[in-house]
């Protein structure tokens, strides 16, 4: 049984930071490629940044500059180091891979807000 569980969002100003990780259990960690996800409400998840395997990254064009993921394989880890934060950063933390998704854990919620 694979278990998901993100931790470190927060209430944050803009322009703050935040540090979102990701721990995973039950699972061969390091052969997968891992995502962050987001849902905003009333929106649909959406991939945010992703890493692969043997550590390329990717991001969606709104977060580029902003957003660095990254990974422990020794500690079974996601991170995802978020500056620079914006209003519509608001959203729900997910982490997962990038198809045929383990259980979703409970998310972490960012709220960026003055």
């Amino acid at each position: 049984q694979v278990h998901l569980v993100e931790s470190g969002g927060g209430l944050v100003q803009p322009g703050g930071s935040l540090r979102l990780s990701c721990a995973v259990s039950g699972s061969d960690f390091s052969i997968y490629a891992w995502g962050w996800y987001r849902q905003a409400p009333g929106k649909q998840r959406e991939l945010v940044a992703h890493i692969a395997s043997g550590g390329y990254r990717n991001y969606i064009d709104s977060v580029k500059g902003r957003f660095t993921i990254s990974r422990d394989n020794a500690e079974n880890t996601v991170y995802l180091q978020m500056n620079s934060l914006k209003y519509e950063d608001t959203a729900v933390y997910y982490c997962n891979v990038l198809s045929n998704f383990w259980p979703w854990g409970q998310g972490t919620q960012v709220t960026v807000s003055s």
